[in-house]
């Protein structure tokens, strides 16, 4: 990586912070922001900007969904016994499932803000 360009995967990993932090409070925004920033610090042009930007979103996604199946499994538990294992495995399916597809979506958003983040520091 030479002196023109930054670290991609600084870039993907500051992004991501910010997708963690700013997407609970602001769904689209928090991801369009975080691949913005990624994409900036990323440097290079739009398509490692988005790249950038995209890994971000991916970063993010994998975290909400660990967290979300997390949480609907402790759900299932919480209903106790061998019926709330059951549900709450299934839950935890349905949940992570819907997680993911929305994070895929974030990561596109992410990569949007990628690609304007790298296109602004090129």
């Amino acid at each position: 990586m030479g002196n023109s360009s930054g670290s991609l995967w600084l870039g993907a990993f500051v992004g991501f912070i910010i997708i963690v932090v700013l997407g609970a409070i602001l769904p689209i925004i928090g991801h369009l922001i975080g691949g913005l920033v990624a994409g900036l610090i990323a440097r290079g042009g739009m398509g490692r900007g988005a790249l950038a930007g995209f890994l971000a979103g991916i970063f993010g996604g994998i975290v909400f969904t660990i967290i979300a199946f997390l949480f609907a499994g402790a759900a299932g538990a919480i209903m106790g016994g061998l019926i709330g294992a059951a549900l709450g495995g299934i839950m935890g399916a349905i949940v992570g499932l819907a997680v993911i597809i929305l994070s895929f979506f974030g990561a596109i958003t992410a990569a949007i803000g990628g690609l304007i983040g790298g296109a602004i520091a090129k």
